[in-house]
């Protein structure tokens, strides 16, 4: 297969793959609580990445990092997975999941505004605009189409989605800025994270529950897909592509087919107004981006 076919294949199993975590969240979340979710996952997780480290012969390059580099990474591994996702799935375990994963879509937005204090940037007015235009998005989405009444969506879950987004950012940004092979950061990550978690679980005591309570097969799904392997199929998605920026916005079909499966898995009636604010949303990104794109270009 041409490396062009190639990537745009595992794009498209980047699209399903994350695409179909709303729905293994909600199922999940309908039988065990966040924090039990976050402990098994993390952990499958961790495992999956043991095995890609093994696999590609990079255990040896444990043993040369710096302690420094050790321990940014150990800390990083405290944000993501651990805090991330306690945060991200607590907000699903309270709101419908087409509204925590649409305004999960936020992250991009908080990245621009969190790079202003972190990386020094600065924001242009087109990208002040492009930033309104996003949040407006987030605003039809959590009034329900009804601005007046406000909707009926449970205000603690809307702020934790929203913090999710500050989190998530504030990982990329500080990850980002750290040069390491991308196998070494997930395992060391989840070696803390998975670890956290897991103390998380046994200290609120919900670390030993009923095995045939647990829905596996979203568990597995959580722990496999949306933490795991993903990843890194879209990593190598984006080295075999010609052009990298065309096939990044592609991704942004993920969260139309986070509606259909929550349609379709889960009998999910969707909303016009998180359509409509969803489109808002990604409009405002992809706006942000096209201006920042025609910037580097002059100059």
């Amino acid at each position: 297969m041409l490396p062009v076919k190639k990537a745009y294949l595992y794009t498209l199993l980047t699209i399903l793959f994350w695409g179909g975590a709303a729905s293994a969240f909600k199922t999940a979340l309908s039988h065990i609580s966040p924090v039990s979710l976050l402990s098994i996952s993390s952990v499958i997780s961790f495992l999956l990445i043991s095995v890609l480290l093994i696999s590609r012969n990079k255990t040896r390059l444990l043993f040369k990092l710096p302690a420094k580099q050790w321990l940014y990474l150990l800390i990083l591994g405290a944000i993501n997975p651990f805090l991330y996702y306690i945060i991200l799935f607590e907000a699903y375990h309270r709101l419908p999941g087409q509204v925590a994963m649409s305004l999960n879509y936020l992250w991009p937005v908080m990245l621009a505004l969190l790079s202003v204090p972190i990386l020094k940037h600065t924001l242009s007015k087109e990208s002040l605009f492009s930033i309104l235009l996003s949040f407006i998005g987030a605003i039809i989405i959590a009034s329900e189409g009804d601005i007046s009444a406000w909707g009926t969506l449970n205000s603690t879950g809307i702020i934790l989605v929203l913090a999710s987004t500050v989190v998530w950012a504030s990982y990329w940004l500080l990850s980002t800025r750290l040069k390491t092979d991308t196998t070494l950061k997930l395992f060391i990550g989840f070696l803390s994270g998975s670890l956290l978690s897991v103390i998380y679980a046994l200290l609120n005591d919900q670390l030993f529950i009923d095995l045939d309570k647990i829905p596996w097969l979203s568990v597995m799904y959580v722990g496999i897909f949306e933490m795991g392997i993903t990843f890194f199929i879209w990593l190598s998605a984006l080295q075999l592509a010609s052009n990298a920026a065309k096939l990044a916005n592609l991704i942004y079909l993920t969260p139309f087919v986070s509606l259909m499966l929550l349609a379709l898995v889960l009998n999910e009636s969707i909303y016009f107004s998180t359509v409509a604010g969803l489109i808002v949303i990604i409009a405002g990104i992809l706006t942000q981006q096209y201006w920042r794109t025609g910037r580097l270009k002059n100059q």
